[in-house]
């Protein structure tokens, strides 16, 4: 045999074992990080320096939840005028600190915006006794707290809430709607039967184990405890390629360069939280099982019922289409279950933005850095123009600035940010379910309901008479989503050899010649098992959907478990509200009181309105204009946000409401005034012309307003 094919085997084979070697280090050092961060009292992995301004555990009803201010480093610059933003963690079973895990973050993207930041997080342990709605009413009076702490802030806190912490915050501003700003939904799901078949099996779970009694035994079972770990393993389950082989062989393969993300992210990833019993029985039974928040059937402990149609802050919803945990259709198949058509967001006074990423996974929501500079930092410098904005159904579209983009100098940043008219077809278009899909998911529900119910009288009493503390806390140590940290660490004496024997690996590093062919067919061999393990979760997740859908679907079950096959369970809306019916209907008769008040103001907005009209798509450029207009004059002249929002708001509804009678006013708006006209019409054309060329109606509507403006002859006419 050839010398060469000896030198190439041994080549690889040195490089081999020493990058097992330096692999076992790794997961030595992850091994005893998980063991030190137990010992913590507030683990999390926040990159930034946080002061605690708020212990959740003193409120009147304690949570384990907590506020923190993150302060400014040396150098950077907060502006007491910009409104805060405070940071929501998801508590999914993780510990805090997702969404300030590095620079690039929620919160650094905020903090180099000039924004005031702030960050939620939460304890390992919950407080005994506390409640899902203890949680939302905790979250009230940390943002009231915040609002006090900014007195000179033109706008309200903006909240970006990340995965389940998303839906907690909109329990909390439809209970609590005037005390917070523009919310960002990261990765929430609110919709939690919607998906399309062939896709989204974890919607699947609760009907194919028969329902959330399981929650409950491991609720009991944990002493009134539940594990998060529970809910990392059931993540992991989605991607078996990736938890089983594409992860490890990762760090293994890539050992010398990719140690250190590894181990920051397994920081998080391994240090599972735990929740109360009550709270993810609930969380499962109204939520994930019963889909009972966009429907508005979940009520307060006083009765009040949660209405998501409550919310006034603007909601922007941010998904992906790679997103296996919250799929576009659970973020915004809730507006479906409130709305049958756009028109009843405006009626309601809500302002909903969406946008959908293609690619990104769950996580990289929040952690990525990708997004962390382009749609979160688009988000934090445009988060006053989201709140300006009209109520209606949006769209926001993010596009690279180049050569050809007109005034360009308006726009912060490398990317141009837009919102763009939708409709509920758009979000229909996405995909979802069918009334037969309603009622299997509604049959599933009230079979969850039975089997809990037989749990609860027939073996709850017996698994909580032999369940304690003890034997809870060592089932949650020898849990797999713990062990496997555990086993790995210096408390394994088979482990006591590795860091010296890393350390001398170290020193005598042989990596592998990248052409070498043993290297080429462990590459091949990981793509295969790869390939492998894919083919089993698509034959899984098939096989999990074929017996969802065929169990029930099934005439007789549907009909056993109350479903009269006469529309019940059809797709389920949210009741009408005789209230809220009255209170539109009282704000429309406002509105028609309207048209000829107002002075030059209301002139200047109702103008700018209906020149947009024909293409109502805004962008930066027209908002940072009327930034420019508005900083221009002195402090004490100018409309503060909220009231500028009020303005801008009522002159869109006007004008939306009897266009031809809204523009014939204007010269009654004006009739007192001479000497201002002028300068007010030039604002119009300023802004109206930001964003580049207008379009010829645009034009015609410009020209029209000049006239009405300046007492000119148009150059055209309303037709």
């Amino acid at each position: 045999m050839p010398m060469n094919t000896f030198n190439f085997i041994g080549e690889y084979w040195t490089d081999a074992l020493q990058r097992w070697v330096l692999t076992l280090d790794v997961l030595r050092e992850r091994g005893n990080t998980y063991l030190e961060r137990r010992t913590q009292t507030i683990p999390n992995v926040l990159t930034f320096r946080a002061e605690l301004v708020l212990d959740g555990r003193t409120l009147k009803r304690p949570v384990n939840y907590v506020l923190a201010f993150i302060p400014p480093d040396a150098g950077t610059v907060l502006d007491p005028t910009r409104r805060p933003f405070v940071v929501f963690d998801p508590r999914a079973g993780h510990g805090p600190g997702i969404g300030g895990m590095k620079q690039d973050s929620e919160i650094g993207v905020a903090r180099a915006a000039g924004h005031p930041c702030y960050f939620v997080g939460f304890l390992p342990e919950p407080i005994p006794g506390q409640t899902i709605e203890d949680v939302c009413r905790a979250e009230a009076i940390f943002l009231e707290e915040i609002g006090r702490r900014h007195p000179e802030a033109e706008g309200k806190p903006a909240v970006v809430a990340n995965c389940q912490a998303g839906w907690q915050m909109m329990m909390t501003a439809a209970m609590r709607p005037e005390i917070c700003g523009p919310i960002v939904l990261a990765g929430s799901p609110l919709s939690y039967w919607a998906g399309v078949h062939g896709k989204n099996p974890m919607r699947y779970l609760g009907g194919v184990l028969g329902g959330t009694w399981l929650t409950a035994l491991a609720g009991d079972l944990g002493a009134g405890k539940f594990d998060g770990a529970n809910l990392v393993a059931n993540f992991e389950q989605l991607n078996p390629a990736n938890t089983l082989w594409e992860k490890p062989y990762g760090v293994y393969s890539k050992v010398d360069t990719e140690a250190k993300r590894f181990l920051d992210f397994e920081t998080w990833w391994g240090s599972p939280v735990l929740l109360n019993a009550g709270e993810m029985q609930w969380i499962a039974d109204n939520l994930f099982v019963g889909n009972k928040l966009s429907t508005g059937e979940l009520r307060t402990a006083d009765g009040t019922r949660i209405d998501l149609r409550n919310v006034k802050s603007p909601i922007v919803v941010f998904s992906s289409w790679g997103d296996n945990i919250t799929p576009p259709q659970q973020a915004l198949g809730w507006i479906l279950d409130l709305y049958d058509h756009e028109n009843e967001i405006v009626a309601a006074g809500q302002t909903i933005v969406y946008t959908t990423h293609q690619t990104i996974g769950h996580l990289g929501i929040f952690v990525s850095g990708k997004v962390a500079t382009r749609e979160h930092a688009e988000f934090a410098n445009c988060m006053d123009m989201i709140d300006l904005m009209p109520p209606g159904l949006y769209e926001a579209v993010i596009t690279e600035v180049d050569d050809d983009t007109a005034n360009a100098e308006l726009i912060q940043g490398r990317y141009l940010f837009r919102l763009e008219p939708r409709t509920l077809g758009d979000i229909r278009a996405f995909g979802g379910n069918d009334e037969a899909d309603e009622r299997r998911f509604e049959a599933a529900a009230r079979v969850s309901d039975i089997n809990l119910g037989l749990y609860r009288t027939l073996a709850q009493p017996a698994v909580r008479a032999a369940a304690n503390e003890q034997m809870a806390a060592t089932a949650r140590d020898l849990h797999p989503n713990r062990l496997r940290f555990a086993w790995f660490s210096d408390e394994n004496p088979f482990m006591a050899s590795i860091k010296s024997m890393a350390e001398t690996v170290r020193a005598h590093r042989e990596p592998v010649s990248r052409n070498n062919p043993l290297l080429a067919a462990e590459t091949a061999m990981s793509s295969l098992i790869s390939s492998w393990l894919d083919s089993y979760r698509i034959a899984r997740d098939a096989m999990t959907e074929a017996a969802f859908l065929s169990t029930y679907g099934s005439p007789l079950l549907q009909a056993l478990v109350g479903l009269d096959g006469a529309g019940e369970g059809d797709r389920r809306h949210v009741e009408h509200d005789l209230a809220r019916e009255k209170a539109t209907a009282a704000s429309r008769a406002a509105l028609e009181g309207s048209f000829e008040k107002g002075g030059l103001a209301e002139a200047a907005a109702r103008a700018l309105a209906y020149v947009r009209a024909s293409t109502p798509g805004v962008d930066e450029r027209g908002f940072d204009m009327l930034k420019a207009v508005r900083a221009a004059h002195p402090a004490e002249e100018r409309l503060h946000l909220e009231e500028l929002k009020k303005l801008i708001r009522e002159q869109y509804l006007v004008v939306r409401l009897d266009e031809d009678r809204a523009i014939r006013a204007i010269p009654l708006l004006l009739k007192d005034i001479t000497d201002e006209r002028q300068a007010a019409f030039d604002i119009v054309q300023r802004i109206a012309r930001a964003k580049g060329e207008l379009s010829e109606e645009e034009n015609r509507r410009l020209n029209h307003v000049q006239a009405l403006f300046l007492g000119r002859p148009a150059l055209s006419e309303v037709a």
